[in-house]
């Protein structure tokens, strides 16, 4: 009774400050109700910690409470990051403040220019909700010490988060996220924070403008333009910057899919607002089987990412991140493109050995564009979860829109020789090995499944995937020595196809992701078909054995 009872008055004394009517209202129902059970039980989640701030910022459900992303939270949140600043002596330094169509996202986005103006630091805010790409780039445009981007990306919709870049227009990372995260510890209650009506500046599009003559950057002047796209921006804030961005380059205007054309924070036609997910690509797929284009490019709803899809006989079919990445790398490697290629150790070999073949850098990184983008002489980046750096100098993270670009600038030039992206992939398994990769992924409510089957590994890590030894085995919570810790495991197996696994929870959502590559070995057009049934055999057994080792 007397945990009920604490419960219970921390819970008011949260409602007695909560700035926002409708989590208060929420928030109130709840307390009221707080004698049935599940009423009960759900404000005890609620209150069982606090969301904690990380190097991906904040992420989680809207809603009232210390768990849930809520206007009391982002208070909070900003006041520690400019107490940081200021302790980094960027007192008066300017803060970028960008956001999308989500739930909230404005309020939030308004709250932290509110808070980094009453702790004696400029803001500014971005005009409209923007892809996050118009953010990073911003940051670094405009010479701010720092920038906030108001997104959980592809998340689900009751979801919002809170993404923070430093000054050199990359997101933070360690000691960044510890320190900060310190600083919002300490504060107290939320009227000791400042947080004046005005003060800020609200921008223009000027900062859009420039975005957008950058993007021409990642194009060959007179290089092909005539490829016909069907384009989606699935519900988020990527339209109007992509036709901006395609009409600027001289392509043809992208055929809309009508349905997921405009802002929608409810995503109603997609259970899940992420290319990658099963299902979210159909009505792409319906838009593209009238309009007959050369290509499908989709956004996820912040735009940070950049799906393709490609015709085949059967239908269309959607790349992998992976061979979108190597496509990108191989076409910037046509243009003389020069520097250090990087990705991430959970993305295909494949990048590796076209610098090497190349004579360009390589650098192999944690998970996460907060790493590829430290990467010193950076070039070209890109993560398999559809990330792609294409231009570092303007944007020092991924960014889907000028990834678009050079989709749709080398789609054209293939498409002007009679070839396609297909027929360019083919070329690349001939001259590299079949780099065929797939994926075990495991969405959970429950986060203690996640660790019970990373512990499990662990415990009894497998001596034997689809029939193939494991000959090293790697906690890579140990650090290598290239990589710091983190949270993962990686297997490497016997024979020929040099078999890799990597596995790892997701650091933006609740899922147990696997990374799965093998490589065939193919000398002539004739042993690609062969190549792909094997290696995909090859990776279904691994998948089986492996969910078996872990226990889901």
């Amino acid at each position: 009774m007397q945990e009920q009872d604490d419960l219970i008055t921390r819970a008011r004394a949260w409602l007695a400050e909560d700035p926002d009517p409708e989590t208060a209202a929420e928030l109130a129902e709840l307390v009221d109700a707080s004698d049935d059970a599940a009423v009960a039980a759900e404000l005890a989640d609620r209150f069982s910690g606090t969301l904690q701030f990380g190097t991906a910022g904040l992420r989680g459900e809207i809603g009232a409470g210390p768990m849930r992303m809520n206007r009391s939270v982002v208070i909070r949140a900003a006041a520690g990051l400019a107490a940081y600043l200021k302790a980094q002596g960027h007192a008066g330094g300017l803060v970028v403040v960008g956001y999308d169509a989500r739930y909230k996202s404005a309020d939030f986005a308004r709250d932290t220019a509110a808070v980094m103006t009453g702790a004696g630091l400029r803001a500014a805010v971005l005009p409209r909700p923007l892809p996050t790409p118009v953010l990073a780039y911003a940051i670094r445009h405009l010479g701010a010490v720092a920038g906030v981007e108001v997104t959980a990306s592809h998340n689900p919709p009751r979801d919002n988060g809170y993404k923070v870049y430093l000054g050199d227009g990359s997101q933070i990372v360690s000691p960044a996220d510890v320190e900060i995260a310190a600083e919002i510890e300490r504060v107290d209650t939320l009227a000791s924070v400042p947080r004046p009506e005005s003060g800020w500046e609200n921008l223009g599009d000027e900062v859009l403008e420039a975005y957008l003559a950058r993007t021409d950057a990642v194009l060959t002047p007179g290089s092909p333009r005539g490829v016909r796209t069907v384009y989606t921006a699935m519900h988020g804030v990527g339209k109007d910057v992509v036709l901006a961005a395609f009409a600027r380059a001289g392509f043809p205007e992208p055929v809309l899919v009508a349905e997921q054309a405009e802002p929608d924070p409810a995503f109603p036609t997609v259970a899940f607002p992420n290319p990658e997910e099963p299902g979210a690509m159909d009505l792409s797929f319906a838009t593209a089987a009238e309009a007959q284009p050369d290509i499908v490019i989709a956004n996820d709803p912040d735009a940070d990412r950049c799906a393709v899809a490609v015709p085949t006989a059967d239908g269309w079919r959607m790349l992998r991140g992976d061979e979108v990445g190597a496509l990108l790398a191989a076409h910037l490697v046509h243009k003389g493109a020069r520097g250090v290629f990087a990705e991430s150790i959970v993305s295909s070999s494949l990048l590796g050995r076209i610098a090497e073949a190349a004579g360009v850098g390589y650098e192999e990184t944690l998970t996460g564009f907060k790493w590829i983008a430290r990467v010193e002489g950076l070039r070209y980046g890109y993560e398999e979860a559809l990330g792609y750096c294409v231009d570092p100098e303007g944007v020092r993270d991924k960014d889907g829109i000028t990834a678009a670009l050079l989709v749709a600038e080398l789609a054209s030039e293939l498409k002007e020789q009679g070839r396609t992206l297909t027929d360019l992939l083919d070329d690349l398994a001939m001259a590299h090995g079949l780099h065929h990769t797939d994926q075990l992924s495991v969405r959970v409510e429950d986060l203690s499944i996640i660790a019970n089957a990373m512990a499990r590994l662990r415990a009894e890590p497998p001596t034997a995937l689809a029939g193939l030894r494991v000959v090293s085995a790697e906690d890579l919570n140990r650090g290598t020595d290239k990589l710091p810790p983190t949270d993962g495991l990686r297997y490497h197996l016997e024979g020929d196809y040099k078999a890799r696994v990597i596995c790892r929870p997701s650091g933006t959502e609740p899922k147990l992701k696997c990374y799965l590559e093998v490589v065939v070995p193919v000398s002539e057009a004739s042993d690609l078909e062969p190549a792909r049934v094997r290696g995909q055999e090859v990776l279904d057994g691994i998948k089986k054995d492996l969910a078996a080792a872990m226990g889901i």
